[in-house]
């Protein structure tokens, strides 16, 4: 049954993936939909910190969705946007101070597997989600660093149809980047 959850999970991320491609809205119901069944498969994995980043991504679906809704009920549309030096180096050090200190909190009070590299993929993962929802173009350089070093974690673990699907989340990734950064060129034309 949680090879099936898995499975079915891995999908909708793909799904959600390929929509966002493409910037529609829908994405976000294959991104809820694919969080509350990796919720039961991360936590059955040992995997807490991804377990936690689940229900971070069920919210985060849900203000994904009001934040691309409200931009289309408006007639507007939510430009895709970059962000400057100094942001980058605040989100990349608020990720580094929070998965030290998430890490030695799972490593010293749980039996969390691999805590350090679980809590940097979660924590690079809320704030790539983030940039997502605001349509930040260099959440897919975000999302890149943290799936390739997850495609070894979940392989880690067992979790071969988890390790696949960020296997082909780096190839997507590419034609993402490539495709916002096209919309972002015409925005600006």
């Amino acid at each position: 049954m949680a090879l099936l959850i898995e499975g079915v999970g891995a999908a909708l991320a793909i799904v959600y993936l390929l929509l966002a491609l493409k910037q529609n809205i829908y994405c976000w119901f294959a991104w809820i939909l694919s969080s509350l069944l990796y919720l039961f498969v991360m936590y059955q994995a040992g995997l807490y910190m991804e377990s936690l980043l689940q229900i971070f991504y069920l919210s985060m679906g849900f203000y994904g969705l009001n934040q691309w809704r409200n931009a289309e009920i408006e007639s507007e549309n939510l430009h895709v946007r970059t962000w400057g030096l100094q942001k980058h180096i605040f989100a990349i050090s608020l990720v580094l101070l929070l998965s030290l200190s998430s890490g030695y909190f799972l490593n010293r009070f749980t039996n969390a597997v691999f805590p350090f590299i679980d809590a940097f993929t979660s924590w690079g993962a809320v704030i790539a989600t983030y940039m997502v929802a605001k349509k930040v173009l260099e959440n897919w350089a975000y999302w890149f660093v943290i799936d390739f070093i997850s495609v070894f974690l979940f392989a880690s673990r067992d979790l071969y149809f988890t390790s696949f699907l960020f296997a082909v989340y780096l190839v997507i990734i590419f034609f993402g980047y490539q495709s916002w950064v096209a919309i972002k060129e015409q925005q600006d034309a």
